[in-house]
């Protein structure tokens, strides 16, 4: 009971993190709501195989993949190219198809060269409390904008929405707080359930659209053939590299987690994972999907639920597959009320911070470490505030990265750490001389 339990968990956790993506892509695409419930199809049919492939033959750890916000912004950027006129819509989307599949042969490569063992190494305390921090406060503005109705049914502040949305955010707060381990742990699920039925019942819930079938599978190339561009291969070049310091960060976060559940050191393959990130990306160029990558949200749900164990995240991928078989249930999914989904998940993103904090207290917090961090936060924080609208005018690689305060601010403390250490390196050698 206990496991099918948690693998429901499992497949609520997924859906609550998977289905807003494809939604909002969507609307900026002008695509109709039948295309919608097909583009959400092939995301969850995607990411289930994804989670499945690294956890039997990947880094094997109980990590869930998801729309990487990455390849989520670049689709963003693409849509504003397509309304500014630079582009039409099939274009965009064929160029972003082949984005994806390169980015997956880039990561092929880096896999079986095994050049991720020697890029983890950059992934210090530092930088990894850096990336969470930043994570967080990317990731924060949706969810308070989500939970007040922002974009739901108005583009204001919505309060038939935000009160009860504002409701279920503190219902999962004292849910995931219960001193009953049984409530704690399916503290999502139950919140999940709960704040569905409570918007259904005050009619703030929208209509699905019909299904075309009852069972269909996953349509290959559905945006049509793949359409290369010197921008688009600049930019999952660029897009490669990115993602793979945000594979290695989520890996080091989760296995910090179950460590310190499980008291056992969780030692993943990442050049292993790296392979298999390459096949999962590759399968999103083939399906026509969002682009993936590991979350390092999960740590905050196995923070959230203890439920460590690989079993129930091995089913709850199965399920998510075979559900996406049924165009009926993605339709049913995609009514999902976007403002439950941001408030149930929200105290899991909130507690990222809290491992970020506890990276940093790991430091000695020297005046030098205290500088690499203040300006990282300033420039990837300052990052987040440059209106997407006022880069489109730049190369595509440029506005992708410019527009992304996470992996800038991240680069930036990398950078940084390197370039300090290289210099006390060279100041130890003429001293020793």
């Amino acid at each position: 009971m206990k496991v099918i339990l948690s693998s429901l968990q499992w497949v609520a956790f997924i859906l609550a993190g998977t289905v807003i993506v494809p939604i909002v892509i969507g609307e900026a695409f002008g695509m109709s709501s039948l295309e919608i419930s097909s583009f959400l199809q092939r995301t969850l049919f995607v990411l289930g195989i994804a989670g499945l492939l690294q956890v039997l033959f990947g880094h094997r750890l109980p990590l869930m993949e998801g729309p990487a916000g990455l390849w989520w912004g670049i689709f963003i950027v693409y849509a504003g190219l397509v309304s500014s006129g630079g582009l039409s819509g099939e274009s965009a989307l064929r160029q972003l198809e082949a984005g994806m599949l390169i980015s997956g042969a880039l990561f092929l490569i880096a896999g079986v060269f095994r050049w991720i063992d020697a890029i983890k190494q950059l992934f210090t305390p530092l930088v990894t409390g850096t990336y969470l921090i930043l994570l967080v406060s990317q990731l924060s503005g949706s969810f308070i904008q989500g939970i007040l109705g922002i974009g739901y049914f108005t583009d204001r502040v919505d309060p038939r929405v935000a009160w009860p949305a504002i409701g279920i955010l503190l219902f999962t707060i004292l849910l995931s707080k219960s001193s009953v381990p049984f409530i704690r742990s399916y503290s999502i699920l139950i919140s999940l359930l709960t704040g569905w039925i409570v918007f259904y019942l005050l009619n703030l819930t929208k209509t699905p659209p019909a299904p075309a079938a009852m069972f269909s599978l996953p349509e290959p190339l559905a945006f049509g053939p793949p359409e290369l561009s010197s921008g688009m291969i600049l930019t999952a070049l660029m897009t490669a590299m990115l993602l793979l310091t945000n594979m290695i960060a989520s890996m080091k976060v989760v296995g910090n987690v179950i460590e310190a559940q499980t008291k056992t050191r969780e030692n993943p393959d990442y050049n292993r994972a790296g392979i298999i990130t390459g096949v999962n990306q590759g399968l999103s160029g083939i399906f026509a999907a969002v682009g993936n990558v590991p979350i390092s949200a999960t740590a905050g749900f196995l923070l959230t639920t203890k439920t460590v164990e690989r079993l129930p995240f091995i089913i709850g991928s199965l399920i998510v597959i075979i559900l996406s078989f049924f165009p009926v249930f993605t339709s049913f999914a995609a009514n999902i009320p976007a403002p439950v989904g941001y408030a149930v998940i929200f105290i899991t993103i909130a507690s990222l911070a809290s491992l970020g904090v506890r990276e940093y207290y790991s430091l000695k917090m020297t005046e030098q470490e205290l500088f690499i961090i203040s300006l990282s936060l300033m420039i990837g924080f300052g990052s987040l505030f440059v209106p997407g609208e006022t880069l489109t005018h730049l190369p595509s690689i440029v506005m992708s990265l410019a527009n992304n305060g996470l992996i800038l601010g991240t680069l930036t403390c990398l950078i940084l750490e390197q370039l300090y250490r290289g210099l006390d390196r060279r100041k130890q050698r003429k001293n020793s001389t």
